[in-house]
């Protein structure tokens, strides 16, 4: 390992990328090599910013698979959950990144893959009541619009996260941060297919413990996953 060009934290600090950085990753942005001149910055830093970071409750993570994160660790930063439709989109983007054929395609997908996969592994119908309101009688194409309104309100929240990036038209680019939602299959003998299981029951997990159940009435896109059960 090369030995960093800080001296110190001060120093580190003092880097005029910090400030942008910082507010990153309290803002829960993920940092990859895509990023460039931030990731490298980290890779430098992170040894003078891990310690500082634990005074604020939480941990500066440097994951194997190439990106940086902030995980509170304690409520002074404060915590931010993601909504179930959030949970499953990200599920279902994790299982894209892992599927040979979006390699092949250097990692980008179209919006209307996502809803499709997404619709292939829950089914339409299970897809309609994890997004859509409880109600006795829908309208069926007003359902599906509004199913598919909710895969593209998630879809942004999840750029801002640094999941995926939206490029232009319907394409995406899809990220290595999006691994964190297969962390809780990650032991198990063929991930993908784990976590396609779980995604068609609904169950929305995220890597460090985070969870949601799909077969809530998620009509608020930016409401806890925790809280959005009836």
């Amino acid at each position: 390992m090369s030995e960093s060009q800080f001296r110190d934290l001060g120093d580190a600090v003092s880097d005029e990328s910090y400030p942008d950085i910082d507010l990153a990753l309290r803002r829960g942005r993920h940092i990859d090599q895509q990023d460039g001149p931030w990731y490298a910055y980290l890779l430098d830093a992170a040894a003078f910013l891990e310690p500082f970071y634990r005074r604020f409750g939480a941990e500066l993570v440097h994951v194997n698979d190439g990106y940086f994160y902030l995980l509170p660790t304690s409520d002074r930063l404060g915590k931010r959950h993601l909504s179930v439709p959030e949970m499953l989109v990200g599920q279902t983007l994790a299982l894209l990144y892992l599927d040979p054929l979006t390699i092949q395609k250097g990692g980008n997908v179209t919006r209307d893959e996502v809803l499709g996969h997404l619709a292939s592994v829950m089914g339409s119908e299970a897809l309609i009541r994890a997004l859509h309101s409880k109600k006795k009688r829908v309208d069926e194409r007003v359902a599906q619009e509004a199913v598919r309104q909710k895969v593209h309100d998630a879809l942004r929240r999840l750029s801002t996260l640094g999941f995926v990036e939206l490029l232009n038209g319907e394409q995406l680019k899809l990220r290595p941060a999006l691994l964190r939602f297969a962390e809780s299959v990650r032991g198990a003998d063929s991930p993908a297919e784990a976590l396609a299981k779980l995604v068609a029951k609904g169950e929305a997990v995220l890597g460090d413990g985070e969870t949601g159940e799909a077969d809530s009435d998620a009509e608020s896109p930016e409401g806890a996953a925790q809280d959005a059960e009836e």
